[in-house]
């Protein structure tokens, strides 16, 4: 009996502390709730974003009468500096962009207000790109907020590629070709269709991943341009995209700049250098790219008049590609400044859009820095030894022996040798006697 008790004392002992804990526990708990219950009810309230009247009519009423009136406060060349071309050009672009597509369209909202006008947006992303500024620093003059500028940024690069890329980054067509052989012969350079080099573009926000990549020297990650840019600084061919941590060789090895020879779609090139006739164009490099058929660099160390006054000639020749780098850099801040954002395919872009608004730019002021006189050429017609071979066919289907034998003749280093040796006389022949007059 004593012990049957004893059992029943600790069965009612053990409830009832289950009881008294079940009971504290439920009342701290609930305190708990009523204590950070409200903190967090107000952590998952989202903060409404603050309505800032911009008043963007006043906006473009101001950019108006500043640039587009027929009375502007700012005189011609202060537009040609700010917008970084003329007006004519820059309204021909706001036009296609205003009719082709529906982003820079002017809309209404929902009470009838009419939105931001197109040339408010171009003239935001061309400041963007032009000054390399942040996107809220114009936000004073234009009324548009960074949000909204970046949106034009993004929509604008994409249009001008869309529109305007297959003109404005073209292979060069057989006038093109004719036009730059007739340069280059008058250079002294028959076969010559200009210069090739490559750039950096450094990548601020690059991923931490990827900065062993695309980093070397200096330790800040870039990614390579590759470029082929002629007498007028027109660049013809844009490879983007190499990680900095290659070399020009790296690059060329990867660049698609002789495809079209490889795949038989290029027009075929004749000029004469020396009494030799030759068939294969070339580009004028440094001294880091290989000595191919294509490619003719200078002599490091010249020795007697002729290989000195070559070297002179050459070098003064393949600064094109040079002066194109520097001259795509001081128009658009936005390329020489280290790159801000993360996608490299948004980067890409802006690279891209910016050669096709450099190369509309040349087209349209072509004629009044250009030191060479074109007047007396006709297109199609050459007066030199250099010209097209019109009768060629690139509409030959190519096989796997076809290319590899063209591939050869890129890569003979014998054709280089006597193709350089022969511009060395050449040259000579052509410009000797200044130098001897001098």
């Amino acid at each position: 009996m004593a012990s049957s008790s004893h059992n029943k004392f600790e069965d009612s002992t053990y409830e009832a502390f289950d009881q008294y804990f079940d009971h504290q526990f439920d009342e701290a708990f609930e305190n708990l709730c009523n204590t950070f219950g409200d903190q967090t009810e107000e952590k998952k309230t989202r903060k409404k974003r603050v309505f800032i009247e911009r008043n963007r009519e006043e906006g473009h009423l101001r950019l108006w009468n500043d640039y587009f009136s027929d009375a502007p406060t700012y005189p011609k060349n202060l537009f040609r500096r700010r917008f970084r071309m003329n007006k004519p050009l820059f309204i021909h672009i706001v036009d296609r962009l205003s009719n082709e597509v529906q982003f820079f369209r002017q809309k209404k909202d929902g009470l009838g207000r009419l939105g931001l006008s197109t040339l408010q947006k171009c003239t935001a992303a061309i400041r963007v790109l032009a000054y390399g500024s942040a996107l809220d620093a114009v936000d004073e003059y234009l009324r548009l907020g960074a949000t909204t500028t970046r949106l034009c940024v993004e929509n604008f690069v994409e249009a001008i590629i869309d529109l305007f890329g297959d003109q404005y980054l073209r292979r060069p067509t057989q006038d093109d070709l004719q036009r730059l052989l007739h340069i280059g012969e008058l250079r002294g350079f028959p076969g010559m269709i200009g210069s090739i080099d490559c750039m950096h573009w450094e990548w601020k926000n690059c991923p931490t991943a990827w900065k062993g990549q695309y980093s070397r020297g200096s330790g800040k990650p870039t990614i390579f341009l590759e470029a082929v840019a002629s007498y007028d600084l027109w660049i013809w061919h844009a490879f983007f995209g190499p990680p900095g941590t290659l070399n020009d060789i790296n690059v060329l090895d990867r660049s698609p700049v002789f495809d079209d020879i490889i795949n038989g779609q290029a027009p075929q090139v004749n000029f004469t250098a020396n009494g030799r006739d030759y068939h294969l164009a070339y580009y004028l490099t440094d001294g880091i790219y290989p000595k191919w058929a294509t490619f003719i660099q200078s002599i490091p160390i010249p020795q007697g008049p002729k290989e000195v006054l070559f070297a002179q000639r050459q070098e003064a020749a393949r600064k094109d590609v040079e002066r194109a780098f520097g001259v795509l850099q001081a128009r658009f801040a936005i390329v020489k400044n280290p790159a801000l954002c993360w996608d490299k395919v948004k980067i890409g872009k802006i690279m891209r859009a910016c050669i096709i608004l450099h190369n509309m730019i040349v087209e349209n002021e072509r004629d009044d820095y250009t030191q060479y006189d074109v007047s007396d050429f006709q297109q199609g017609e050459g007066s030199g030894s250099s010209h097209v071979d019109l009768t060629y066919s690139t509409d030959i289907p190519t096989n796997i022996a076809n290319q590899m034998g063209v591939r050869t003749r890129i890569r003979d280093r014998q054709a280089h040798q006597q193709l350089k040796g022969d511009f060395v006389e050449h040259i000579w022949r052509k410009f000797g006697r200044d130098q001897d007059t001098n």
